[in-house]
């Protein structure tokens, strides 16, 4: 929570005997190196499984892509609000417990669903609204 570089709202964090498991979605390569370094040197890990992904399309992996338009940005909102629409309208998929990102048309997206297929129908539904180039799936299964 102290720490500059990374911030805590950015991730889910699970804990069961020593394992941590980390995910998210984030900015920079620099904050998801910080935040495993966290969770390891933290006393009574045993081990780490890394689920965070950088917010990036471009190559460049490091360093937002310069030559994005404001038109592009508000078409990944438009793209963002559209796929939250359509997990919040399924029946099956619990859209509050996904977050939803979209970076260059590719959407990100992370929290916790109840299922596999859970996972499987909001993953389709993100690929299948117009606009998506792309979809990662960060979502873990928690069955409480």
């Amino acid at each position: 929570m102290a720490d500059e570089t990374v911030r805590p709202y950015q991730f889910e964090v699970t804990t069961k005997n020593g394992v941590v498991t980390i995910t998210g979605n984030i900015d920079s390569a620099d904050a998801k190196d910080r935040a495993l370094q966290l969770v390891k040197e933290t006393k009574g890990v045993t081990e780490v499984v890394d689920m965070i992904s950088v917010k990036t399309a471009s190559a460049e992996r490091n360093a937002p892509d310069p030559s994005r338009s404001l038109g592009e940005r508000i078409d990944d909102a438009t793209i963002t609000m559209k796929v939250k629409s359509r997990l919040l309208d399924d029946p099956s998929v619990k859209g509050l417990k996904i977050d939803v990102d979209t970076r260059d048309g590719v959407v990100y997206l992370t929290g916790s669903v109840r299922s596999e297929s859970e996972k499987d129908k909001a993953i389709e539904l993100a690929k299948n609204t117009e606009g998506v180039r792309d979809v990662q799936a960060n979502l873990t299964i928690k069955t409480s």
